[in-house]
C-alpha cells in the first residue's frame, strides 16, 4: 500500500490549541462499523453505549514534565525532549533526549538551565538522540518538577511561559493517570472525567487499567512510501492479573486510545485471551490487520499518514475512516491531541 493512499486535507484552523472548557464537554462522533451511520454527540453521553459486561480498557500512564529550555554555551537557547533515563551509565542523571535545534551541537558542549543546573552532551546515539549527563543541585525529579514544561506535540504552539506550562502540565493528562513515565498523552483519555466514569461504573460497566509508556515515536512521521515498510519505535507496557480477567471474561472490550489497542493486540492469542505480563511492543497495526481482542475504539482525530490513523483505518477500514473524516472537518470537529474524539463501534 502507498502511504499517499492514506492522505487527507485538514484546514489549520481546526488543529485544536486549546483543550475543551469542560473535559467531557468535547464533541463525539459515533461511527457504527456495521451500518455506516454516523452520530455526533457529546462525549459526556458516553456511557449510553455500554453496559453490563463490558469492560474499558485504559492506558493509566501519567506524562511527566519531559521538555526542558537551556542555554547553549553560545548564549543560543536549545530545547531538550528527555526519552528514557539510563541508570548507571555515568554519576551523573543520564538520558536519551531529542534535541531542538540540532544543528551546531558538538559532544562535550554543556547546557545551563538555572540555579547551576547543568548538562553535558556526551555523545550522539543515533540521526535524532543524543545522550545528555545532567548534574543538578537539588534532586532531579525536583529539577524537573521547577524548570519541565508539559512535552506538547508540535502542533500545538506556546510561546515560553512557564505559568501556561503549568497549565498544560494539567490538562494534558488524563484524570486516571497514575504511573509516570510517558512524553506524550494517552490523549483519548483527556476527555474523562470522574463523573463520567462513575456513570459507566454505575452502569455495571468496568474500567480496567494498563500501563503503556508513550514514546517519542508517537511524534515522529512514516517516511516510507510503502505502509508496510515503517518500523515503530519500541514502547514498554505493563497488564495487571485484575485487568487480565476483566478482560478476558468482558462481553465487550472497549480500547481507550491506540495505545491500549496496542497493547491489547500485542498479548493477545488466537481467542482473544490475554495474560498478566510485561513486556515491550513494537505492533504496527495497518489495513489488512485482523483484530483478536479490541471490539469498539474510543480515540482523537489523528494526523494524516501517520501510524495512528492507519491503525483507525485497519480498525473501521480506509474508505469509511476517510468518509468519516471528511464529514468530521465538514461539521468543523476538533482535531488531534485536544481535539474531539471519535468512538468507532
Amino acid at each position: 500500500m502507498k502511504l499517499e493512499e492514506f492522505a487527507y486535507d485538514l484546514p489549520e484552523e481546526l488543529i485544536a490549541q486549546e483543550p475543551a472548557a469542560v473535559r467531557d464537554q468535547s464533541r463525539m462522533m459515533v461511527v457504527h462499523r456495521k451500518t455506516g451511520e454516523i452520530e455526533i454527540r457529546t462525549f459526556r453521553d458516553l456511557p449510553e453505549y455500554f453496559g453490563e459486561g463490558d469492560v474499558f480498557v485504559i492506558n493509566d500512564s501519567r506524562v511527566f514534565p519531559a521538555r526542558l529550555i537551556g542555554r547553549k554555551e553560545t548564549g543560543g537557547l536549545i530545547e531538550i525532549l528527555l526519552l528514557t533515563r539510563q541508570p548507571g551509565v555515568l554519576p551523573g542523571e543520564t538520558w536519551k533526549v531529542l534535541l531542538r535545534p540540532a544543528k551546531r551541537i558538538e559532544i562535550g558542549m554543556t547546557v545551563t538551565f538555572a540555579t547551576g543546573c547543568r548538562a553535558r552532551i556526551v555523545r550522539r546515539l543515533s540521526e535524532k538522540q543524543w545522550l545528555l549527563e545532567f548534574r543538578t543541585d537539588i534532586p532531579f525529579d525536583d529539577f524537573l518538577a521547577r524548570f519541565g514544561r508539559a512535552p506538547l506535540p508540535p502542533y500545538i504552539k506556546r510561546k515560553r511561559d512557564q505559568a501556561r506550562s503549568q497549565q498544560d502540565l494539567e490538562r494534558y493528562q488524563t484524570v486516571y493517570a497514575r504511573v509516570k513515565g510517558s512524553v506524550a498523552a494517552p490523549t483519548a483519555g483527556l476527555h474523562f472525567t470522574e463523573k463520567v466514569l462513575d456513570h459507566l461504573r454505575s452502569r455495571a460497566v468496568g474500567i480496567a487499567p494498563i500501563t503503556l509508556h508513550v514514546g517519542y515515536g508517537t511524534f515522529l512521521p512514516i517516511e516510507t512510501e510503502r505502509v508496510e515498510d515503517h518500523v515503530m519505535e519500541e514502547e514498554h507496557y505493563t497488564i495487571g492479573g485484575e485487568t487480565a480477567s476483566m478482560v478476558n471474561g468482558a462481553k465487550q472490550v472497549i480500547a481507550v486510545g491506540t495505545t491500549s489497542t496496542r497493547v491489547l493486540e500485542s498479548v493477545a492469542d488466537d481467542e482473544g485471551k490475554i495474560l498478566p505480563v510485561s513486556g515491550s511492543t513494537r505492533l504496527y497495526l495497518y489495513p489488512g490487520y485482523r483484530f483478536r481482542r479490541v471490539d469498539a475504539l474510543l480515540t482523537n482525530f489523528h494526523l494524516p499518514k501517520s501510524s495512528l490513523f492507519l491503525l483507525v483505518c485497519a480498525f473501521a477500514g480506509p474508505e469509511r475512516m476517510q468518509e468519516a473524516y471528511r464529514f468530521a472537518i465538514e461539521k468543523q470537529f476538533r482535531f488531534y491531541s485536544y481535539g474531539d474524539c471519535m468512538l468507532i463501534l
